[in-house]
């Protein structure tokens, strides 16, 4: 109980009873909470509800509530609707951006696979050619630096 009326008391000039359903989901000190509430529901219905609900939900349906009217106060047509749409069309947006970057980096990731691919036969072109070199260059050595001993070769 607080020492003083909550919101809902306070905003139908009433005296707050000790049981007052609405005390500890509208207090004093937040009275637009209220007022919102009030605005789309009605203090009675907002006041059935609670109590038809049990006691350990009431405060997350109280939150439900005021954040239902608040939106339904700023959209009047979509109200919390048209919040929700908003948020989906984000995530759809965020999911066709995430499935695009996905892509692209499968492509370059088969591109850099490709590369390399085509690299590995060039370098084992350049190493027969190497050795071939090699090979070309001690069949002149031999030729240049003992021109018989080349011929033991051929």
């Amino acid at each position: 109980m607080n020492s003083g009326r909550c919101a809902a008391c306070k905003s139908q000039r009433r005296k707050c009873p000790s049981d007052c359903i609405f005390s500890p989901y509208f207090p004093a000190n937040d009275p637009q909470r209220f007022a919102c509430v009030h605005k789309i529901y009605g203090s009675s219905n907002v006041g059935k509800m609670l109590q038809e609900i049990p006691p350990n939900l009431r405060e997350e349906a109280a939150n439900t509530l005021y954040l239902e009217a608040k939106w339904r106060i700023e959209d009047p047509i979509y109200g919390c609707v048209g919040i929700i749409s908003s948020l989906y069309k984000q995530i759809q947006n965020a999911e066709i951006e995430l499935a695009k970057i996905q892509t692209q980096i499968a492509f370059y990731k088969l591109q850099t696979q490709q590369q390399v691919i085509e690299a590995e036969p060039n370098m084992e072109v350049l190493q027969s050619q190497s050795s071939n070199m090699e090979q070309f260059e001690v069949d002149n050595l031999f030729e240049w630096e003992n021109p018989t001993i080349a011929s033991w070769f051929n």
